[in-house]
């Protein structure tokens, strides 16, 4: 019995390592979240006063704590001060929604504003001479950002420049002077983030556990502000990770070492039976 409970122990210690080991392949990725494996016993309730059955992985956690904010001074590079997401379209007319942290954003040859996979970022519409309230949050009203390079009104005046505040209020400014309000860039928040399913290059989709996401402006409760012209960093902290390989390693060396004295003991066994 004790090799089958030491054999779950190595392949816990190495699931573990795996987990820290990709941690620190991605301190430099942006908006990374880290993950902490988390374990539990196995225990015999039956059978008499015996011990543990070993140990099994319970779940792989993301940890959603705040990255490092870094200055760019690009106005399409966005960060959260908060717990929201920035909403994203992939590409074609039925593309699907998911929610990153990722906000290093770029415009295409068609004027959209994309991440790095190419999905277009969701806004929520709003009056272009308003206060740059929302007129709507739902979900079937989101649109994708698309930065004009002349005036709506008057094609012979140019776009000067883009701007977008704490709220996620995107407006442009024109040459004579004038100003649009080209939407507000529609913040996320769900009932359970921790439940949302991990899809590769921070990003995210909402599952049943985690709930539909809520959307607002940004700088609004649970959605966080909106900081141009920052990049979020990746919230691993080589230190801690560093400590956590060492602890995952001696976990690995000890199991490995009750395997090898209980190994010693059955040949001295059928050493004393021979």
């Amino acid at each position: 019995m004790s090799f089958y409970i030491s054999l779950t122990g190595l392949k816990g210690a190495q699931t573990d390592l795996s987990v820290v080991a990709n941690n620190v392949a991605n301190v430099s990725s942006i908006a990374f979240k880290k993950s902490k494996a988390a374990f539990g016993d196995i225990f015999a309730s039956s059978g008499g006063p015996l011990g543990g059955n070993g140990v099994r992985l319970i779940d792989v956690n993301q940890q959603f704590t705040q990255g490092t904010l870094e200055t760019t001074d690009k106005t399409l590079d966005l960060a959260i001060t908060g717990e929201g997401f920035f909403t994203v379209k992939g590409l074609g007319t039925n593309g699907s929604v998911s929610y990153t942290r990722n906000g290093s954003f770029s415009v295409d040859k068609n004027r959209n504003v994309v991440d790095t996979t190419g999905s277009r970022l969701q806004v929520l519409p709003t009056d272009p001479t308003g206060d740059g309230t929302p007129t709507s949050t739902d979900p079937a009203g989101l649109i994708d950002l698309v930065i004009p390079t002349v005036h709506p009104d008057d094609a012979t005046i140019q776009l000067s420049s883009i701007s977008i505040d704490e709220t996620g209020l995107v407006s442009a400014t024109f040459a004579d002077g004038s100003v649009r309000n080209l939407g507000v860039v529609a913040m996320a928040s769900f009932p359970s983030q921790d439940a949302l399913r991990q899809e590769g290059d921070a990003h995210w989709s909402a599952t049943g556990a985690s709930g539909e996401a809520v959307y607002g402006a940004g700088n609004n409760g649970l959605f966080g502000a909106v900081r141009s012209g920052t990049l979020e960093r990746s919230n691993v902290d080589i230190t801690e990770e560093l400590v956590a390989l060492i602890s995952a390693q001696r976990n690995f060396q000890a199991n490995s070492k009750a395997i090898e004295t209980a190994n010693n003991m059955t040949q001295t066994i059928i050493a004393l039976r021979a």
